[in-house]
């Protein structure tokens, strides 16, 4: 089981190396605050993969026999693990540094599903993720958007803090409601209107300045009905490896959004 864990780790920093971090220089180890960045989008990816990786580590290490606290805490830490690595190679990063605030996500997200097995043997509280690609249609912001996120669909989805969606999905069931066991209600967080970290002024590699802070950035917040395919009861063992999958997305469903400017609005569907 630890060489499996370990090769699918190693592999995916290999990509992730690739994707990331192969267009910038290196340089040495070295601190950089981004906590008020990307109107902390960035720190709910980090919630939600120290979180994830850790539940999906921890479902493997229940079939190897360990005592159940044991499998907890490895597959727990798995996830806190493996996003440390990433942080220290941000350390190595001339466009970025380690970050506390990023540590500190992951400590979050690895503590809520670590706690909850613990607590409950099951995670009744979700983190999951969704992401619709956005059509950049200014000439200028397009051209942004490709420098920061990329052009292809894995890319943008990885990138595009503008295009994500962060749900805690709770199981309404598992806290004594009466409803089907299957049906979640989730609360998103989202943002809109960020083409740089911190403003929507930059330069370009022709040196012109361009100004864009006439976009609003905006903080969304939402409420959604989610399913919980782990509650759906099946024998098969494959259909419940892919139950798990299903589990890091959220399902898509109407939503109510409420903006950081006060606007509310419906979706039909939201995803």
């Amino acid at each position: 089981m630890s060489s499996v864990t370990v090769g699918l780790y190693g592999s995916s920093l290999a990509a992730l190396n690739d994707a990331w971090y192969r267009q910038y220089p290196r340089a040495g180890f070295h601190f950089f605050n981004d906590d008020g960045e990307w109107l902390q989008m960035d720190k709910m990816g980090h919630v939600y993969s120290a979180y994830m990786e850790g539940k999906l580590s921890r479902e493997l290490w229940r079939y190897t026999g360990l005592p159940r606290k044991q499998q907890i805490w490895i597959g727990g830490l798995s996830g806190f693990t493996y996003q440390s690595v990433i942080e220290v190679l941000d350390a190595y990063s001339s466009e970025w540094g380690f970050s506390w605030g990023d540590m500190t996500a992951n400590a979050f997200g690895a503590g809520l599903m670590i706690s909850q097995e613990l607590a409950w043997d099951e995670q009744r509280i979700q983190v999951k993720f969704s992401s619709f690609p956005i059509h950049y249609r200014d000439p200028a912001v397009k051209a942004r958007a490709t420098e920061l996120f990329g052009k292809s669909l894995p890319e943008r989805t990885l990138k595009d803090y503008n295009a994500q969606t962060y749900w805690l999905s709770v199981n309404l069931h598992s806290f004594g409601a009466d409803v089907p066991a299957w049906l979640n209600m989730a609360v998103g967080y989202g943002a809109e209107g960020m083409l740089k970290g911190d403003n929507n002024s930059w330069e370009d590699d022709n040196g012109i300045r361009h100004n864009y802070s006439f976009i609003q950035r905006n903080r969304q917040f939402y409420l959604s009905p989610d399913i919980d395919f782990t509650k759906i009861p099946t024998r098969r063992k494959g259909v419940k490896a892919l139950f798990q999958v299903l589990n890091m997305l959220k399902f898509p469903a109407p939503a109510l959004e409420l903006t950081s400017q006060g606007r509310l609005k419906g979706h039909f569907i939201y995803f």
